[in-house]
Order: C-alpha cells, then structure tokens, then sequence
C-alpha cells in the first residue's frame, strides 16, 4: 500500500467517524480543546443523583465527570450523623480529586455546594483550573450558611436545634421552582441534610480567589434575595464571568443542556 493511499484511507476513515459523531452528537472531546475533568458537587437535600443529566451530557462529549454524594446525604444518607461538619464535607471531595490523581478540574458547586467546593480548594486549590459557582453561597472567611441563609431557611434551622435535632428536613421542590413533571422525583430523592454543616463557620485563606478561572451562573427562575446580592457582587469584578438562566434553583434538573453549554464555555 503507497504512503499516498494510506493517507486517502486513513482521511476516510477519519471522515466516518466524524460523520457518525455528528449524527449521534458526540462531538469528541478533542474537537472542543482537548478532554476536560469535571467534579460536580451537589447543594444542601441532594446527592450526585440530581447531577444525572449534566454529566449524561458532558460524558457524551468526551469528557471526565465525577459527581460525588456527600456524607450522609442521597446514596450516603446512612452515614448521617451529630458529628457531620464542613470539614467533612471539605474532604469528601479533596479526597475524591487526591485518589483519583486529578488535575485541571473543573470545580462545580451548587447552592451549599458553594460553601463546599470553597472549602475543597484550601485542600486542592493546585488542582483546580476552573471554579463555578451555580446559585450558591459564596462565603467569605468565618461565615456560615445559617446566617447568610435565607430567612425561611434560618428559622428553620433554629427550630431544628431547639428540638434538638442533627439535621434539617428537606425543603419541597416546588419551593425551589422545580418544573412540575419533575418534582415529585426530586422531593422522592432528596434526604435531611446534616445541620452541622450549615451552622459550622468556614476558614478560608483565599485559596479560591487565587484560582485562574472563576464563574458564577444564577438561576433567576428561583427568587433569591441572597444569591441576587452574590450575582452583584461578582459582577463588580472583572476577574469573574457570570451567566443568567431562566430556570429554577436545580438548574441541572431543569435545563441541562444550556447548563451544561455554559459549563463547557468556562472550562
């Protein structure tokens, strides 16, 4: 066989492939810049679960995507605990990156998730090229999330510590703007979150600000007085890029494909 036919049936080949890809939409990664490794961190009532459809997506089209289940929450809820903190949360997901020998991650946290991955960057901030923030805290040094919480949220938490209890029922998905078809599913998957971990303060040092890449995307179809204040904030500084979907507060449930855009586009 000539180095001339070899090459004519290697682009052959190579056009097939392409062909095939397209029709079925798996675009390989290579042809998007190269593979990219995301670990998407799930917020407060929620397990990896919810991030099914994003990840679906996002593996579809060449890419590493792990989606982690807090301790005691979702596939973990029988780990829940009195001695659940932030710090534990913090490790979940430093030590999924360190066993895992990840690098160039793309860091996503919603909601609580905000407090989490903030955290998980003290540990691995290396690791880390890219951090988003999806409708989530973004706390500074010594804050906790029960008292930058909504207020809804915040009696809530103090009537679960009056009574003594070590975690915090479940907010109904129809309070967090989940499409109707939807809900009954994600109030059928989500379980009490570790009160811990909300009324815990965070000790940061700055190790997210130092990240190259940082965005925040707010899902404006869930009315939120503290996630709007975030949304103003990081628009002030140009070191952030921002985004605005239409859908509610489980962006991930109620629009993955123009979540999942958005996530490729600040990779």
């Amino acid at each position: 066989m000539t180095d001339r036919t070899e090459t004519t049936r290697r682009g052959a080949l190579g056009a097939m492939a392409a062909a095939a890809a397209a029709a079925t939409g798996a675009i390989p990664a290579a042809a998007q810049g190269g593979q990219k490794t995301f670990v998407l961190v799930h917020g407060a009532w929620h397990g990896g679960w919810c991030w099914r459809r994003v990840a679906d997506l996002l593996e579809k089209k060449g890419h590493k995507v792990f989606t982690p289940t807090l301790t005691g929450l979702g596939a973990c809820s029988h780990l829940l605990s009195k001695d659940i903190n932030l710090s534990t949360h913090f490790t979940d997901v430093a030590n999924l990156i360190e066993w895992e020998n990840l690098g160039e991650v793309v860091l996503v946290g919603h909601s609580y998730g905000g407090y989490i991955v903030s955290g998980a960057a003290e540990k691995v901030s290396g690791k880390i090229s890219s951090i988003v923030f999806l409708d989530a805290f973004l706390p500074e040094n010594g804050e906790s999330l029960a008292a930058g919480a909504s207020q809804p949220v915040k009696d809530a938490i103090a009537a679960a510590l009056g009574r003594g209890e070590h975690s915090l029922k479940p907010v109904p998905a129809a309070v967090f703007r989940v499409n109707e078809a939807d809900r009954a599913w994600v109030d059928g998957k989500c379980t009490p979150h570790p009160i811990g971990t909300l009324t815990d303060k965070i000790t940061l040092t700055g190790a997210r600000d130092r990240i190259a890449k940082k965005s925040y995307i707010r899902a404006a179809g869930y009315p939120s007085i503290p996630f709007d204040a975030v949304l103003a904030k990081v628009k002030s500084n140009s070191a952030w890029k921002t985004f605005e979907m239409t859908a509610g507060h489980d962006a991930m449930v109620d629009q993955p494909q123009e979540l999942t855009d958005i996530l490729l586009q600040v990779a």
